[in-house]
């Protein structure tokens, strides 16, 4: 995904690095930013805190939440279903222990 042209030297300055169209990323936190600007962090992508005039503080560069979108998976991740099974499992056990006493 490249950076908006108008806008391109101010994302130049503040990212070191930017995000791929069409990657998938995982967040890692939501910033409100005093209701301002909310923004975006990414486990994928780390950036050096700037002091950000508009907000008064220094902090990683956020992403604007806009640039992404919610993937719906047709099913759920192997690991997720992983934990649920053996969360299933846990409690069938539990149940057959309260069973047998």
């Amino acid at each position: 995904m490249k950076p908006d042209p108008e806008k391109s030297e101010e994302i130049r300055r503040d990212f070191e690095i930017w995000i791929t169209k069409d990657k998938e990323y995982t967040i890692r936190e939501l910033l409100d930013n005093n209701g301002i600007v909310p923004g975006v962090l990414l486990d994928e992508v780390h950036n050096f805190p700037k002091f950000f005039k508009l907000i008064n503080r220094f902090q990683e560069p956020a992403f604007a939440q806009w640039r992404f979108r919610k993937l719906n998976y047709a099913s759920q991740p192997a690991e997720a279903v992983s934990e649920v099974e053996e969360l299933v499992e846990l409690e069938q056990d539990e149940k057959q222990q309260v069973k047998v006493k």
